[in-house]
């Protein structure tokens, strides 16, 4: 089983951009290789999570391994890794793509290349892999395959002349793939003979099991009861169970060169097992480590808040899981005047925090509040001191900053040629700066310079909705610069609210206060006293709204009679609401806090 030629093993993964078809690609190559029986077949049998299912997409990269007859008659083993298409998981496909010497690019036949596709493929040529171009979808109306192949030599500068065409939904093309990855990637590199070196490709927890180990074995073999070393993080284990996937997990004895498994040590922790790290043989370790991966850097970062504060120890208990099986997600406790305690988390963008947050609602029962998301800002104290700021709420004073600085990203956006204009002034109304503008057939593809503060809340939603969801958007963050950045504070009754203070630029601040503001003056219910709502900047109030009191007639007892009557009643109204205004508390709904936060800038 296990005395396979390299020659004969394909390691590859799937690139492509979302919804392009990778999950369905990979379906039907399990399939035509009849390694799920076809009643167990399911559609996206990699995704394994619900919320994947649901959304069509992958968050998780997965492998499985296929045993495929060639033409020529010999049997291949083909690992295969399918990865995430969405920009916030780009460090699951550098990964998976470390583990691989070649990839299949999938394009579909009537959008063409997109934005993430181009990120994708570039993450592979820079690991150094053999790409083989497959147009999807061509069973579609709309696809034009000619054309599609023209815009890969065009904008890739791949050869697509011999792009596999095929149609994963319907099965068409599927032989040919295989064909193609055995005949065109080239097989792993590898010595059994000297010392063990495996990366550590990924790892999990599994209730049962403890963690397991995904591998990519390079040089030497890996055994059972073998003693093993985590170079990086200098740990040692004794190796409990080998196996690989084929989707369903199945014990090996070893795993040789070029080949991609599990393994399970009774390790405890995800955190122990660093991706990227290299796993040696403990009694005769390899010369040098693997180069490993950047670890993945939280970029936005929210407060997340129980609905009910009797539910905080629930919402640690389901974080702490959460961390287990997402190396990529942090938090810290927090504490809020408004929303009581609750984590300040860090996310790898938008997508990754909405999943996050759907993930504990759905699986651990928590209702959630999160505030407004904010990224890393770096604050230079007169002192020349460096601060890292995550949450506005803790600034410092201004008059002991030297400078902020804010985080920059490149954007790349592709756009058909209609909806040009409407994307470059929304760029533009973003603080974007132009870098470059080109043609890739009759798209147009904008490369922009924008502050990630600008991008983090609405940037997406807004981009897809101006283009009619055509415009495709993938960006890599690239440096600091100095901002004139201002902490903007929102007021109830004079008293600031901590989970609505924000890090705003100082041209955009009036606008966003005015807007908060009015929002909140329709979301707070009337009080016995009027409720002042304001927007400030340091002691400067830029924006006000009042909610008027609701009046209570106290002079309706009163008919007839002398005026004076009246008018001494209405003082004395008028001087408890003052009263009830200085000692009375403002009762802020949930809903309010929610609306406020979700608020479209």
């Amino acid at each position: 089983m296990a005395t396979h030629a390299l020659e004969n093993i394909r390691n590859f993964s799937i690139v492509a951009h979302i919804d392009h078809g990778k999950s369905t690609l990979a379906d039907r190559l399990i399939q035509g290789t009849g390694a799920v029986a076809e009643r167990d077949m399911v559609e996206q049998v990699l995704d394994s999570m619900d919320i994947e299912r649901e959304r069509g997409i992958t968050i998780k990269a997965q492998t499985v391994r296929l045993d495929y007859m060639a033409r020529d008659g010999k049997t291949y083993i083909l690992n295969l890794m399918d990865t995430p298409g969405h920009v916030d998981f780009a460090y699951e496909v550098s990964r998976s793509l470390a583990a691989c010497e070649g990839s299949l690019l999938v394009v579909d036949a009537s959008q063409g290349v997109e934005a993430q596709t181009l990120a994708n493929v570039y993450h592979a040529l820079d690991a150094g892999h053999e790409i083989v171009p497959v147009l999807n979808k061509i069973d579609l109306p709309a696809a034009e395959p000619e054309r599609i192949k023209r815009q890969i030599e065009d904008v890739i500068g791949l050869d697509a002349s011999q792009a596999v065409l095929i149609s994963a939904k319907t099965g068409q093309g599927i032989d040919q793939v295989l064909e193609a990855i055995v005949t065109r990637l080239p097989p792993p590199q590898g010595d059994d003979t000297a010392p063990l070196k495996a990366l550590l490709v990924d790892s999990w927890y599994d209730a049962y099991l403890g963690v397991v180990v995904l591998v990519r074995v390079i040089d030497g073999t890996l055994k059972k009861h073998q003693k093993i070393e985590m170079i990086r993080t200098n740990a040692h284990y004794e190796i409990d169970k080998i196996g690989v996937f084929r989707p369903k997990m199945q014990d090996v004895a070893e795993l040789l060169p070029g080949e991609v498994g599990f393994i399970t040590a009774q390790i405890k922790e995800v955190a122990d097992t660093r991706v990227g790290d290299t796993i040696t043989d403990a009694r005769r370790p390899c010369a040098e480590a693997l180069p490993g991966f950047k670890p993945a850097q939280p970029v936005v970062f929210c407060g997340l808040f129980p609905v009910d504060a009797a539910n905080f120890g629930d919402l640690r208990a389901a974080m702490g899981r959460l961390r287990l099986n997402d190396a990529s997600f942090s938090y810290e406790m927090e504490s809020s005047a408004a929303l009581g305690f609750g984590f300040r988390c860090g996310f790898l963008g938008l997508l990754h925090l909405e999943i996050i947050q759907e993930r504990l609602e759905r699986e651990f029962n928590l209702d959630l509040i999160a505030t407004a998301p904010s990224v890393i800002y770096r604050i230079l104290k007169r002192g020349g001191d460096l601060l890292e700021l995550h949450n506005p709420a803790d600034m410092p004073d201004p008059a002991k900053i030297e400078a902020i600085e804010e985080p920059w990203i490149r954007a790349t956006i592709l756009t058909p040629d209609d909806y040009l204009g409407a994307v470059l002034k929304l760029c533009q109304e973003r603080r974007g700066v132009q870098a470059d503008l080109s043609y890739a057939g009759s798209r147009a593809m904008a490369t922009y310079d924008l502050p990630l503060n600008e991008v983090v809340f609405d940037f997406y939603d807004r981009l897809k909705s101006i283009s009619k969801g055509y415009a495709s958007f993938d960006y890599a963050i690239t440096k600091y610069r100095p901002g004139d950045l201002v902490k903007m504070s929102i007021l109830v009754n004079a008293e600031p609210v901590d989970a609505l203070s924000m890090l705003v630029h100082r041209d955009r601040a009036d606008a966003r206060g005015r807007a908060m503001v009015e929002k909140l003056k329709e979301l707070i219910p009337p009080h016995m006293f009027q409720i002042p709502i304001q927007a400030a900047i340091g002691g400067k109030i830029i924006a006000r709204e009042t909610v008027r009191a609701l009046r209570k007639d106290v002079t309706a007892k009163c008919y007839g009679g002398d005026v004076t009557r009246k008018r001494k009643l209405l003082e004395k109204q008028k001087a408890g609401k003052k009263k009830m205004r200085q000692f009375g508390k403002v009762e802020i709904p949930q809903a309010a806090f929610i609306a406020a936060l979700k608020m479209d800038g």
